[in-house]
C-alpha cells in the first residue's frame, strides 16, 4: 500500500463530469440520452476566435508564455473589465490561468489551513467545498435560499464570520441556482465587511454577462473599499463558448494589504502549470476585442430556453421552479415528488434518458432540488421535459 497524505482523501469531485461520463457510456450503448447535466454552451466557439488561434500557430507562437500570461492578453482583460464594470485595473494585477478553477485552487490554498474557516455558497459550485476540505480548513456554508431567489443574504453571511474566518467566497450570477444577488444586498455586505478587515473575498463572476429580465451584474470591483483584499474570478469558458480552451483570468488585490498575493499565485503557476498556451491566449484577445454578435445571439437563445424550461418544470407533478435570473441553470424544487434528489436524477438518467444533477452534489442544502442546464437546444429541452413528465406520471 502506498501512503498518500490524508488531504487527498478529503478531495471531492464535480459530479457533472461523472454524470457526463455515464450519459456518454449509455449513448455508446445505443441509448438516446438528452444531456441537461453539463454546464457547457452548446454553441461553437465563434469563428473569428478560432481563426485567431490558427493564425497564432501559423505565426510560430509555439513556446512558453510568461507564468502570469502574455501582456497583450492581460491588457485585453483590462479593457474588458473597464467596459463591463467601469473600473480600471492594472495588467500587473491580472493573472491568466488555464480555466476558472485554478483561481479557486490558488485562493483557497492561500487562506485554508487547519484552524481556519472559509465561507462558501451552498448550494454552490462543488469545488469550493472540496478545496476547502483539502486544505484542512473548516468549510462554513452560506445558505442560498429559494425564498430569497437564491441570492445571498448580507445579514446571514456577516453573522457567520468569526475570528477564524480567512476567506469569503461569493458567486453571482450563480451556479447551480441561477440566482443573482442585487446590488443593494451587495452594498450591505460590503458595509458590514468593514468590521472584518482581515477577511479576504473571492468573487466568482464567471457568468457576469448572463443576466435576464433587466437584472444587471454587480461586480465586487465596484467597491474600492474592499479592493485591497478582493480576488475576482472570470474567464472565457461561458461567455464565448470556450470551455475546452481552458482559459480563465483573475484580478488580484492592490494596495499594501493584498498586493503580495499576486506574486504568490505567480509562483504557484511556475510550480504547477507553468503557463497558459500561446494560441489560446491570442484567441482570448480576439474574443474580447472582436465582435460580440455571437455572444448576444447565444444570450437571446438562453433567454428563450429559460422561459421554456421554467414553464415546463412548473407543469410537472410535484415540481416547482422559480425563474432563474442569471447563468444558464434552473434549480427546480422536487421535494414534493416523493423522491430524494440524487436518486431521482439517477433514475431519470437510467430509465428516462435525461441527464440532470442532483442538488446534494452542490452542497448540504441542495437536497430537494436538481440542477438542469438549459445550455442545450430548445428541441432537446422539450424532449427532456416530456420524458420527465412521463417518468413522474408513472
Amino acid at each position: 500500500m502506498l501512503h498518500t497524505i490524508s488531504a487527498f482523501d478529503r478531495l471531492g469531485e464535480e459530479n457533472a463530469f461523472a454524470v457526463l461520463a455515464r450519459a456518454t457510456a449509455l449513448a455508446h450503448q445505443g441509448r438516446d440520452i438528452v444531456n441537461l447535466g453539463i454546464g457547457q454552451p452548446d454553441f461553437k466557439t465563434p469563428q473569428h476566435i478560432v481563426e485567431a488561434a490558427i493564425k497564432a500557430l501559423r505565426d510560430g507562437h509555439h513556446g512558453y508564455t510568461p507564468a502570469n500570461g502574455l501582456l497583450a492578453t492581460r491588457e485585453a482583460v483590462v479593457r474588458r473589465t473597464l467596459t463591463t464594470t467601469g473600473v480600471e485595473v492594472s495588467p500587473e494585477a491580472v493573472m491568466i490561468l488555464p480555466g476558472g478553477k485554478p483561481t479557486m485552487f490558488a485562493a483557497i490554498l492561500m487562506f485554508g489551513e487547519p484552524g481556519a474557516e472559509i465561507l462558501y455558497p451552498d448550494p454552490g459550485f462543488p469545488i469550493y467545498r472540496s478545496m476547502i476540505e483539502f486544505t484542512g480548513a473548516a468549510p462554513v456554508p452560506v445558505p442560498m435560499r429559494e425564498e430569497n431567489g437564491f441570492a445571498f443574504s448580507a445579514q446571514e453571511t456577516l453573522a457567520l464570520i468569526t475570528p477564524k474566518t480567512r476567506l469569503l467566497i461569493l458567486n453571482s450570477p450563480a451556479n447551480p441556482t441561477g440566482g443573482v444577488t442585487p446590488r443593494a444586498e451587495i452594498e450591505k455586505l460590503v458595509k458590514g465587511l468593514e468590521a472584518h478587515p482581515d477577511v479576504a473575498i473571492l468573487s466568482d463572476e464567471i457568468y457576469d454577462v448572463m443576466t435576464y429580465d433587466g437584472e444587471t451584474h454587480c461586480s465586487l470591483l465596484s467597491f474600492p473599499e474592499i479592493r485591497d483584499r478582493l480576488i475576482v474570478l472570470n474567464g472565457w469558458s461561458k461567455t464565448w463558448a470556450m470551455t475546452g480552451w481552458r482559459m480563465g483570468w483573475s484580478i488580484w488585490p492592490n494596495g499594501d494589504k493584498g498586493a503580495h498575493l499576486y506574486d504568490k499565485v505567480r509562483k504557484l503557476a511556475v510550480n504547477c502549470w507553468s503557463c497558459v498556451n500561446a494560441p489560446s491566449q491570442y484567441a482570448g484577445i480576439a474574443a474580447i476585442d472582436g465582435p460580440q454578435d455571437d455572444v448576444d445571439k447565444m444570450m437571446r437563445a438562453f433567454d428563450r430556453r429559460r422561459k421554456v424550461v421554467v414553464e415546463g418544470l412548473n407543469a410537472l407533478p410535484g415540481v416547482s421552479c422559480i425563474t432563474p435570473k442569471g447563468a444558464f441553470y434552473a434549480f427546480p424544487n422536487v421535494s414534493k415528488t416523493g423522491w430524494k434528489a440524487k436518486k431521482l436524477a439517477s433514475a431519470l438518467l437510467e430509465d428516462a434518458g435525461v441527464a440532470l444533477i442532483g442538488g446534494p452534489d452542490f452542497g448540504i442544502l441542495g437536497e430537494g432540488y436538481i440542477r438542469l442546464s438549459y445550455a442545450n437546444s430548445e428541441e432537446n429541452i422539450l424532449r427532456a421535459l416530456e420524458r420527465i413528465e412521463a417518468f413522474l406520471g408513472k
